[in-house]
């Protein structure tokens, strides 16, 4: 296959988007998985601590449904199975989300951003590492000089409980905006190092608390619902803050 220019990708500004036209680039077969490479695409690919998004690609003689969704080097590829006919190259297609799966992982990745803004908010001085926003057990990991350090985990769990339902509370609305990584220092509690330089990306704000990220998101807080934060587990220098919502 020719070297693919880089998917569109359209989550990205209008992460509530959940059916749009789309415009066929190729279709592959390897190790008998069928990919469907588009122009442009509302669906997530795994990465950054969020599952991919599911649902369908319905073309004027053929229906695919994706099953998984990966993005390689800069090129999505939706995997699935045609439920009858095929695609042709530059053909018009129509893109549905999985609206109740989008849903649930954009609240899960919301609420994980908001432990975030609790985090910083109880002055823990943590600093963000992995992210786990996927249903069967989400939780943000930090690390910071915790060695020897006497607290009460139950009253701390209480705590950023306590101040995530605040947040939500606020329904703050939830935007997006592209800044150089210079930028992101002014905005952002906490710049990864992985950022490049150089080039705009992407950071989602909470009103007006910045996180660097390339994820869905609900587009007001309330629509998180309720935050439960199950458990925070100390080992060495590492705090793990597992949470969950209302289902």
């Amino acid at each position: 296959m020719e070297t693919m220019t880089t998917t569109e990708l359209l989550y990205w500004e209008a992460f509530s988007l959940l059916t749009a036209h789309g415009k066929v680039m190729a279709t592959e077969t390897t190790n008998g998985r069928t990919a469907v490479i588009l122009e442009a695409t509302i669906f997530h690919p795994q990465g950054g601590g969020q599952p991919y998004d599911k649902g369908v690609i319905e073309g004027a003689n053929a229906t695919f449904a994706v099953e998984e969704v990966r993005l390689v080097d800069g090129v999505v590829h939706h995997i699935g199975k045609f439920d009858h006919g095929d695609f042709a190259q530059g053909e018009a297609v129509t893109c549905r989300v999985d609206e109740e799966r989008r849903r649930l992982n954009s609240r899960l990745h919301s609420a994980g951003h908001a432990v975030d803004w609790a985090v910083m908010t109880a002055n823990l001085n943590w600093i963000p590492g992995k992210g786990y926003h996927f249903p069967d057990g989400p939780y943000v990991e930090y690390t910071s000089n915790l060695e020897g350090l006497e607290l009460d985990r139950e009253s701390l769990r209480t705590e950023l409980e306590t101040l995530c339902n605040r947040l939500v509370a606020e329904d703050r609305e939830v935007s997006v905006r592209f800044m150089s990584k210079e930028e992101m220092a002014s905005v952002c509690h906490f710049v990864p190092d992985y950022i490049p330089e150089g080039k705009p990306a992407r950071v989602v704000f909470f009103g007006d608390f910045g996180v660097p990220c390339g994820g869905t998101h609900v587009t007001h807080l309330a629509e998180i619902g309720r935050i439960t934060i199950r458990k925070v587990r100390i080992q060495g220098n590492t705090a793990k803050v597992s949470y969950d919502v209302v289902r």
